[in-house]
């Protein structure tokens, strides 16, 4: 397979990705029942295993050590706060859910951000 048009998987996967999880916000932060927690705790799971593998093709295949460096700190930021929203979803919290939901989606931003590349002009 051309590693280019695979690259180019990746972030489109992690661009779809993305915009599910970022459409998630209405069913995480309102008071659910016990199996629409569960539902959205794995759903939440199920996205971050998919973003973990395409992001580290990604990660693997960056030119620059300084973009490669860069592209995982944001990656680590966002799985740190990816597991705290899992925790805060099984703790059925929504006032915590709030909060982590809301560092999670700003960290998926950057990373979008990092790993599309600059549109030609």
């Amino acid at each position: 397979m051309d590693q280019g048009m695979e690259l180019k998987g990746c972030v489109c996967r992690i661009k779809s990705c993305a915009v599910e999880l970022l459409s998630m916000e209405e069913d995480l932060v309102t008071d659910l029942d016990d199996d629409l927690w569960d539902l959205n705790r794995r759903d939440l799971q199920l996205k971050a295993t998919f973003l973990y593998i395409d992001l580290s093709r990604v990660i693997s295949r960056s030119e620059g050590e300084e973009h490669r460096k860069a592209l995982t700190l944001l990656s680590n930021e966002f799985f740190y706060f990816m597991d705290e929203l899992g925790d805060a979803v099984a703790s059925r919290s929504v006032s915590v859910v709030k909060v982590c939901y809301g560092d999670v989606a700003r960290a998926l931003r950057e990373v979008v951000a990092a790993v599309t590349p600059p549109a030609a002009v």
